[in-house]
């Protein structure tokens, strides 16, 4: 089986187009995402043909789990797109995902995608609270011994926010990332990240992804992270997100929907057994 492996600022996918082919797509991907035994990737992506888009996109965790979005994967379903000829070059294009239908262009030598209008309602997030609340911002959630106030919402996948005092690069996302990850106040699991706002225009994050762990970044982390600090008052429409492997643009309204931009590059092309 034929697979291109992309990254977008350190969050590498490998890539597969699998015409009518059936698989274990979740056994093919803790397989082919495994970093000693297998080609080694933060998710698998199929690419594959809509009736509703140009295009549709699946995106598998290395642990097996679908994601409904990804945006940094979408990021790398578009650049193989234009590359292998699917679309037409200098236009933008529609992609199916499982969180909706996103579009996507080339900006320069990046790619630019809408990762659609951030939901803050527990039950669109989802999330188990017993309070009636509009936007769950700076909620309290006890996690090893701590009490951390976290903004949550989603970005077609659930995120939970914290804006850390703390410096991120000292923050151990390794102890509490997964503990806020598998937390009972969120059924499907949660996306985690953590922030220091540097300025109206300039945020570091941290990423620990649901079914991936901590990774070089992660698009709609960085839009979640954008969205938070926005809602805060902390930032402007436009803000820079530095992450460990390279920094995302992020421009949000703060009514519609947030747009995501950064590279997106062929790494190698490989041939899988089976």
């Amino acid at each position: 089986m034929r697979f291109a492996k992309m990254q977008a600022t350190g969050n590498d996918f490998i890539l597969i187009e699998p015409g009518a082919q059936e698989r274990d797509w979740p056994g093919l991907a803790r397989a082919m995402c495994q970093r000693h035994f297998g080609v080694g990737s933060d998710g698998l992506i199929l690419i594959l043909p809509s009736k509703a888009a140009d295009l549709r996109m699946r995106m598998f965790n290395p642990d097996g789990s679908e994601a409904e979005a990804c945006g940094n994967g979408l990021r790398c379903a578009a650049r193989y797109a234009l590359e292998q000829g699917l679309v037409e070059p200098n236009r933008e294009f529609m992609v199916e995902t499982l969180g909706g239908t996103r579009r996507a262009k080339a900006v320069g030598q990046c790619i630019q995608v809408n990762m659609g209008v951030p939901r803050f309602k527990p039950r669109e997030i989802p999330m188990q609270v017993e309070d009636k609340l509009d936007i769950i911002m700076d909620y309290p959630v006890n996690v090893a011994g701590e009490k951390l106030f976290l903004t949550c919402l989603s970005i077609g996948n659930p995120h939970a926010v914290l804006l850390a005092d703390v410096d991120v690069t000292q923050f151990p996302l390794s102890i509490i990332g997964p503990q806020v990850e598998n937390h009972p106040i969120f059924p499907n699991r949660v996306n985690f990240e953590v922030a220091n706002v540097l300025g109206r225009n300039m945020v570091r994050a941290r990423v620990w992804e649901r079914g991936a762990g901590e990774t070089l970044s992660c698009g709609s982390g960085a839009c979640a992270v954008a969205v938070a600090a926005r809602a805060h008052g902390y930032v402007d429409s436009h803000v820079d997100i530095i992450l460990p492997g390279g920094t995302l643009a992020i421009d949000w309204d703060g009514v519609r929907e947030v747009m995501l931009t950064g590279p997106a590059e062929l790494v190698f092309w490989g041939e899988w057994p089976g």
